[in-house]
């Protein structure tokens, strides 16, 4: 099959390379706003060249992977669901949960499918872990822990871009616990702190936060993420059942290190940037991207799917700013209906 790649930054680079090694992909063709970013990919890859995204749609792609900015991904998403084109686009759907929003009613009832990138739903340790809760081998959980630690802070242009860490990092272990647990998150409390970068301090953002989700089961799931982690990357997550508890990323790259006497575990070099941990689940998600593109499977993650990720990082943005418990239904309130926080609180309701 031929495929387009939209933006040709770090990301889109390495999909380029991860699709041009899938048996299924004959082809790509690239766009980039940076015609270099575009022309270096498609040297190193044997792909094809577009001067603009409409370019590449009209290119007899079968299907097109948007790795551009996020304030592009709206727009880009809507031409190729109106081309009839199959999309793959990274996470956010939009900058904004409105935009978002938008975006999901403009393609329920089209009959093309959107996957929305989250990776860590194709890495093998959190499939076990999702098959170990539905098959019931834990019991009824009581506790999940999920943990992404960053070895350092991003730029302070990414930072201010970035919509703020529970938008930017936490959402992937929202959308993680989210999918493990086959759960709805209700209820939220987030704390952070800045002790690093003192540019992410101006920005208004933390460098290191907490939240405590409370899973409409009665599960309690605890999030810990920061900037700064000087041992490595680490990406986490404990399961703790009734009958037994198991872990994610309890393997020799783990970035800790024990104090116990005599305990060499550990024995790897740690893991040190996100896409050395999940190399393997990159190429799995665009693995299914292609049977998306096929017609072989539904989309493994929605665009309905990626709002409701999205929604749990505005209450817990909230949370923070407001030093408070906040429902998970209270912001889809505020956001979508112009109220308040207050109003939101006194029972008003915004359909999903």
């Amino acid at each position: 099959m031929r495929i387009g790649i939209l933006g040709l930054g770090r990301i889109g680079a390495f999909h380029a390379e991860t699709l041009s090694g899938l048996d299924a992909v004959e082809s790509l063709v690239l766009a980039d706003p940076f015609a270099d970013a575009a022309k270096t990919a498609a040297e190193r890859f044997g792909a094809e060249v577009a001067d603009s995204p409409e370019a590449v749609l009209a290119a007899g792609v079968d299907g097109v992977v948007i790795a551009a900015a996020t304030d592009a991904h709206p727009a880009l998403i809507l031409a190729a669901v109106d081309a009839g084109v199959p999309v793959f686009c990274e996470k956010p759907v939009a900058r904004t949960m409105p935009e978002g929003v938008a975006v999901l009613k403009a393609v329920q009832g089209r009959d093309v499918p959107v996957q929305i990138g989250y990776n860590r739903r194709f890495d093998a340790g959190f499939v076990a872990a999702r098959d170990a809760v539905l098959s019931g081998e834990l019991g009824e959980l009581h506790t999940v822990r999920s943990t992404t630690l960053d070895p350092a802070p991003p730029s302070a242009a990414y930072i201010a871009a970035s919509g703020g860490i529970f938008r930017d990092c936490s959402v992937h272990d929202f959308d993680i616990v989210r999918w493990v647990t086959g759960r709805e998150v209700t209820e939220v409390y987030a704390v952070g702190g800045n002790r690093g970068a003192q540019y992410i301090a101006q920005a208004g953002d933390a460098d290191t936060t907490g939240a405590l989700l409370t899973l409409d089961d009665g599960t309690i799931a605890v999030i810990s993420n920061s900037r700064h982690n000087g041992r490595g990357y680490d990406v986490r997550m404990e399961l703790h059942g009734f009958r037994d508890s198991i872990a994610v990323g309890l393997e020799d790259k783990l970035p800790l290190r024990s104090v116990e006497p005599g305990v060499t575990f550990p024995a790897g070099t740690p893991h040190d940037f996100f896409m050395d941990r999940f190399t393997a689940a990159y190429r799995a998600e665009l693995t299914a991207f292609t049977e998306v593109v096929a017609g072989t499977r539904p989309s493994p993650c929605t665009v309905a799917d990626a709002l409701e990720a999205g929604w749990i990082a505005e209450a817990c943005t909230l949370s923070l700013q407001e030093h408070r418990p906040v429902r998970v239904e209270e912001v889809r309130v505020v956001r979508l209906s112009g109220g308040t926080p207050a109003a939101a609180r006194h029972g008003t309701s915004v359909p999903r």
